[in-house]
C-alpha cells in the first residue's frame, strides 16, 4: 500500500474526527479508511488512534505524528506547486483576515507589495480580534498571534513572537526598574481592561514554572496601540508583543525590563483550512509573509507601519 496514500488518510481521519466523514471526502468507504489506518499502525509498531464505536482520539504518539504529517504534506505539496506551476500566474481572489492590531502593523502594509508582484490577484482583508471561523466565513487565510488552539486547520510557523515588560526611560528613571515580578504591584501597570484581555495575564519563568500575574493599576484600556502610546508617554509598565515594540527598543524609546524572567516565545502563525490541493495564491501568500518575517531587520523596523 502506498505509504503517502496512508499518510494522507491518517490526516483525514485525524482532521475530519471519524472515519466516515474522511471516507466521503474521499469517495471510498469507510473499511478501506480503516484499512489504511491499521497497515499505517502496523507499520510504525504504535498506535495512532483509540478507537471505539463513538470516538476516535488521538493517542500522544498519534498528535505528534500528525504534526510532522501535516507539514510533510505541506512541503510535498509546495514542492510539486513549484515544479507543476511553472510560468503559471496565480490569479483569483484572495481573501485574509488577522488580528486588528497586528494586521495594521504588519499584514496590511504588505499586501500592495504581495499584489504588485502578482497583478491578476485581489484581495480583502478583514482585521478583527475574534477568531475568525475560516471554512464558514469564507476565508483563505489566517495570520494569528500566540498558542494555536487545537483544531483541524493546518497552520505554519512565522516567526517567533515573545512578550515583555517594558517602560520608557524617563519612567524607569523616575520609578526605577524592577528587579523581579513581585515588585509589581509598587509600580504603575498599563493593563488590558478585564473584558478585552483574551490571556491569562503577564507570563514569567520564576524558579522554573511558568507564573502568570493580572497586575493592577490606575491605567487600564481595552486597546493596545492606546497601552502602547501611554507606555512610550511615560506613565508606567506594560506587557506588550516583540512586534509592536521591538522597533521602540532598538530605536532607545523603550527598554526591556525583567528578561531574567521572560518566559518562552509562542509564535505568529499562518492558518488555512486542510485541503488536498492548495490554491497556488494560498501557497506564495504564506511563502510572502515567510520571507517577510523570517527577516531580522523586518522586526527591527525596517518595514513596519510608523503609527
Amino acid at each position: 500500500m502506498d505509504r503517502l496514500k496512508q499518510i494522507e488518510s491518517f490526516v483525514a481521519i485525524a482532521t475530519k474526527g471519524s472515519l466516515s466523514a474522511a471516507a466521503q471526502a474521499e469517495s471510498v468507504t469507510p473499511a478501506v479508511m480503516g484499512r489504511r489506518l491499521d497497515a499505517l499502525e502496523a507499520r510504525l509498531g504504535i498506535k495512532l488512534m483509540l478507537r471505539s464505536t463513538r470516538r476516535l482520539t488521538l493517542t500522544h504518539e498519534g498528535s505528534a505524528f500528525l504534526e510532522d504529517c501535516q507539514r510533510l504534506l505541506i512541503d510535498f505539496a509546495n514542492a510539486e506547486a513549484s515544479v507543476s506551476a511553472g510560468g503559471i500566474q496565480a490569479s483569483g481572489h484572495l481573501r485574509l483576515t488577522a488580528p486588528a492590531g497586528f494586521g495594521r502593523r504588519h499584514v496590511a502594509p504588505l499586501v500592495p507589495e504581495f499584489l504588485a508582484a502578482h497583478p491578476d490577484l485581489s484581495v480583502s482583508l478583514n482585521l478583527s480580534d475574534r477568531i475568525v471561523d475560516l471554512a464558514a466565513e469564507g476565508y483563505d487565510c489566517a495570520v494569528r498571534v500566540g498558542d494555536l488552539p487545537d483544531s483541524s486547520l493546518v497552520s505554519q510557523r512565522l516567526a517567533d513572537n515573545r512578550r515583555l515588560c517594558v517602560g520608557a526611560p524617563a519612567y524607569l528613571k523616575r520609578a526605577g526598574a524592577p528587579r523581579h515580578p513581585a515588585e509589581l504591584t509598587r509600580h504603575a501597570c498599563l493593563v488590558l481592561s478585564s473584558d478585552a484581555s483574551q490571556s491569562r495575564g503577564w507570563a514569567f519563568m520564576i524558579d522554573g514554572q511558568l507564573v502568570h500575574t493580572r497586575p493592577s493599576g490606575r491605567l487600564d484600556c481595552s486597546d493596545g496601540q492606546v497601552l502602547h502610546d501611554w507606555c512610550l508617554a511615560g506613565l508606567g509598565l506594560a506587557w506588550r508583543s516583540t512586534w509592536e515594540v521591538e522597533a521602540d527598543i532598538a530605536a532607545g524609546r523603550l527598554q526591556a525590563v525583567l528578561d531574567d524572567y521572560a518566559a518562552a516565545p509562542n509564535g505568529i502563525y499562518a492558518v488555512y483550512a486542510q485541503r488536498k490541493h492548495l490554491p497556488l495564491r494560498v501557497r506564495l501568500w504564506v511563502d510572502f509573509l515567510k520571507a517577510r518575517y523570517g527577516s531580522a531587520a523586518y522586526w527591527r523596523g525596517a518595514s513596519v507601519l510608523k503609527t
